[in-house]
């Protein structure tokens, strides 16, 4: 009798798998903003059903911290997205001094309608700085990984670029607020910025709110669509924002489709003086070509020849340091 041997993955590679798997496709899907795991962890504040009130949702959330901060000491959860989160933390050096102020929060979303200057940086430094810092862990993986081997952990790089970090995710957080300013307070009854009256707006609340902004990006090669790099070009202009613009690119065929030429500067402020008289020089290029170049460098190529490619470049660093 001839028996066929199938091989089979080890049941914990396996599960590791579909776990990522499902948070990839729960992110295409559902995230709007950094595309990140962590923002998901915020879903039961913001359920869409109207009818559930804020007691179970506070219930939910509070299982969902408990469950992550279980993944985080165990590196497993029954949960697949906390377990592929779980896991990358881990390898990251994500741990509960950026998680927790994450979930204080999201739990601030629950009753919390209205912020005075104080409750306002706690809300922001919870749901968006932490995820600035978060992402900064996750660059450094690779450089913390070959310097361990090396010479033991360092953490002087994470505490040179933190405070850059930090003030990114700010932005990215301040410009959601304005962006959902109408639907935040329509559909969800809250306002994030101090102090603001949807009901009485006016000129001086939109200063006030723009003061906070010191440059947007004007043109992006990535967007489909010119006039949206048009109209952000007039709002720039029209309350004399400097602008800037970025290659956005995911492939390095995407690299140098925009450039911003200024003159030379020192410091912040005059950072900011350079790019107000800057020039923004584009070069054209298909973006159906640089999409099809990042399909193919990515959801095309099987996860074990990225794994191996990514071994390569980490053995390559290695070499040269």
């Amino acid at each position: 009798m001839n028996v066929l041997l199938l091989n089979r993955r080890p049941a914990t590679r396996l599960y590791d798998s579909v776990s990522e798997g499902s948070a990839a496709i729960v992110i295409r899907r559902y995230s709007s903003s950094f595309g990140l795991a962590s923002l998901l962890l915020g879903a039961p504040v913001d359920n869409p059903d109207p009818s559930l009130r804020p007691e179970p949702r506070a219930r939910m959330l509070a299982w969902l911290h408990d469950d992550v901060r279980h993944a985080l000491a165990t590196g497993y959860s029954a949960n697949l997205v906390v377990h592929a989160f779980a896991r990358t933390a881990i390898a990251c050096g994500i741990g509960e001094e950026l998680i927790d102020p994450f979930f204080a929060s999201m739990a601030m979303d629950l009753e919390q309608t209205a912020h005075t200057p104080e409750s306002f940086e706690r809300y922001v430094y919870g749901s968006a700085e932490v995820v600035g810092l978060m992402c900064l862990r996750a660059f450094l993986a690779e450089d913390r990984a070959v310097e361990a081997k090396k010479n033991g952990d360092r953490s002087e790089d994470f505490d040179r670029l933190a405070p850059g970090a930090r003030r990114l995710g700010a932005a990215f957080q301040k410009l959601n607020f304005l962006r959902d300013l109408a639907e935040d307070c329509d559909k969800l009854g809250r306002c994030y910025f101090p102090g603001l009256d949807i009901e009485q707006f006016c000129d001086a609340d939109r200063d006030r709110i723009l003061d906070d902004v010191d440059a947007i990006e004007a043109y992006n090669p990535r967007v489909a669509i010119g006039s949206f790099n048009e109209e952000a070009a007039r709002f720039a202009a029209k309350y004399r924002i400097p602008a800037g613009a970025g290659s956005d690119a995911h492939v390095a065929q995407g690299l140098g489709s925009v450039r911003v030429r200024m003159r030379d500067f020192d410091g912040p402020t005059e950072f900011l003086e350079s790019l107000r008289d800057a020039d923004i020089l584009t070069k054209p290029s298909s973006l159906l070509y640089v999409q099809a170049l990042k399909f193919l460098q990515t959801k095309a190529t099987p996860p074990a020849a990225r794994r191996a490619r990514r071994e390569r470049r980490v053995r390559r660093a290695t070499r040269k340091a």
